[in-house]
């Protein structure tokens, strides 16, 4: 199923030489988190259930809860991204392929399917109330002060810093659970 999902997008955005494309960069394929491995960490407004799997979960409200409590309501963390199917990544590719984006420009911002983090139930993008998600302005809350501080204490690592050697482009709200 993965593979047939990421031969077909690869056929479609006219990636000749497939996988080798990313596996070049030095991307790693991960395999999606079991369906019964995951758990709601949180609903949004709209109804949208993010997802991690257990001890990413447990670490993920236990960071939470102590930005919150270092940082006060107004500057806590706030989840936009969690779990993300091999499925819904090819969604989000192919959506800003048919936008007229190259390839070059949609992988130097998404991972292909097959190859994000967030296929794992691990990695989370993270903002925080006054500032636009997934923007490198990020960087500059007291939020992103805090994790930079904090986070490894939580497991959590940023895994896209400035001229990260995937081809990325830096990242300051991708953060992913790696264990304690």
């Amino acid at each position: 199923m993965i593979d047939s999902v990421i031969g077909e997008l690869l056929n479609e955005l006219g990636v000749a030489d497939g996988e080798g494309f990313f596996l070049e960069r030095g991307l790693v394929r991960f395999e999606e988190a079991c369906e019964d491995d995951l758990q709601v960490v949180q609903v949004d407004e709209d109804g949208r259930e993010h997802e991690l799997v257990g001890d990413a979960a447990v670490a993920w409200r236990e960071m939470e809860a102590a930005a919150l409590a270092d940082l006060g309501e107004g500057s806590g963390l706030l989840l936009v991204s969690a779990f993300r199917s091999v499925e819904r990544q090819a969604e989000i590719v192919r959506g800003k392929f048919l936008r007229g984006i190259s390839n070059e420009e949609i992988f130097a911002v998404s991972a292909p399917p097959g190859f994000s983090e967030h296929h794992t139930g691990r990695a989370v993008d993270i903002s925080t109330p006054g500032y636009v998600a997934l923007e490198e302005e990020f960087e500059e809350s007291a939020a992103f002060a805090w994790l930079s501080e904090n986070a490894r204490r939580f497991g959590f690592s940023m895994t896209y810093g400035r001229e990260n050697p995937y081809g990325f482009l830096y990242e300051p709200w991708h953060w992913c659970f790696l264990g304690g």
